[in-house]
């Protein structure tokens, strides 16, 4: 089968198309034949190896343990392994996985469920990660509920994107920071109101929120809480923009010792998958509250570039690479 494999850590150019074996599920997995798989930020952190901090974690100190990328998948169940009893073959599914840039890949069937029905392969491909990332950061950290005021940073990019939906439709007045070609968008997703932050500075509007869920990484704590109210919460999703060390991280594992000296609330979320949540997600896209905003889709040989485009933060929503 065709795959993008790297031998080492580095830019896109270490990203080669190849044929390798195809894989066969173990216990507990199903084989997914792979139709399409999203662009996440977790794909260019496995594959420059930065933070640094991330090789430790049981990725690879010198190269890529799992050689194959891409992390989130659609695709249509080709074969189940022993013990699996949620899935047969033909049934269409999305999740995560190790290795989505291919023609088939495993996948654990905890972190499986049964792809919307409303989506087509490439709209289910993109929502596995960001969305359940998100959901984690309105419903579970962010506490987030009817009336409340809640601002989005990064409402433009994949987590920000269904933030601003899940937030809508848990009842918030939702406000979202994006930059200007991202503006319309983000108000097509629903968001009350939005802040091109090219132009304007949420942190100096003089404005407060219930709670603020920060998707973009580079905002340091001492501007944030300006504009948290007294008793909100502040929602570090992931790291970005920071040293190769810890690559933006320390703001999300240095939040909660903060907490422990103010009324208000930090949190660094770390997003966990599991199919419980893909099924709560797919809840809400089936009954129109929630949807998938794709901006371009790419040919798996063109994985490099949809890499590339999506690290550069010029993705209007989600990238997505079709098999």
């Amino acid at each position: 089968m065709k795959a993008i494999v790297q031998d080492v850590y580095g830019n896109s150019d270490v990203l080669q198309l190849r044929e390798i074996p195809q894989p066969l599920p173990g216990v507990g997995e199903v084989l997914i034949g792979v139709r399409a798989a999203g662009v996440d930020q977790g794909v260019w952190h496995l594959m420059t190896g930065r933070p640094y901090l991330l090789r430790l974690f049981g990725f690879g100190l010198k190269k890529p343990k799992v050689p194959v990328r891409g992390r989130e998948v659609a695709g249509i169940v080709e074969a189940v392994g022993a013990g699996v009893t949620r899935f047969q073959p033909g049934d269409e599914v999305f999740g995560t996985c190790e290795g989505s840039f291919a023609g088939f890949v495993c996948a654990q069937e905890k972190r499986v469920a049964a792809k919307p029905a409303n989506l087509t392969f490439e709209e289910a491909a993109v929502a596995p990660i960001s969305g359940v990332t998100a959901l984690q950061a309105v419903r579970d950290a962010g506490q987030v509920r009817t009336g409340q005021k809640v601002l989005v940073i990064g409402a433009g990019g994949g987590v920000g994107s269904f933030a601003v939906q899940l937030a809508k439709a848990f009842g918030a007045e939702v406000t979202g920071v994006c930059s200007a070609g991202k503006v319309e968008l983000v108000r097509s997703l629903g968001a009350d109101h939005v802040i091109d932050y090219t132009q304007d500075d949420f942190a100096l509007a003089g404005l407060q929120y219930d709670v603020i869920l920060d998707t973009a990484g580079n905002r340091p704590l001492s501007v944030l809480r300006k504009a948290l109210k007294p008793r909100g919460i502040l929602v570090i999703v992931g790291g970005e923009g920071g040293g190769n060390l810890t690559g933006g991280f320390e703001r999300s594992m240095g939040a909660p010792l903060v907490s422990l000296f103010s009324g208000q609330k930090f949190k660094g979320l770390v997003s966990t998958e599991n199919y419980g949540d893909l099924e709560a997600l797919t809840t809400l896209i089936e009954a129109g509250s929630v949807w998938p905003a794709v901006d371009k889709v790419y040919a798996l040989a063109e994985a490099p570039a949809a890499v590339e485009y999506m690290h550069e933060g010029r993705a209007r929503g989600k990238v997505v690479v079709s098999i």
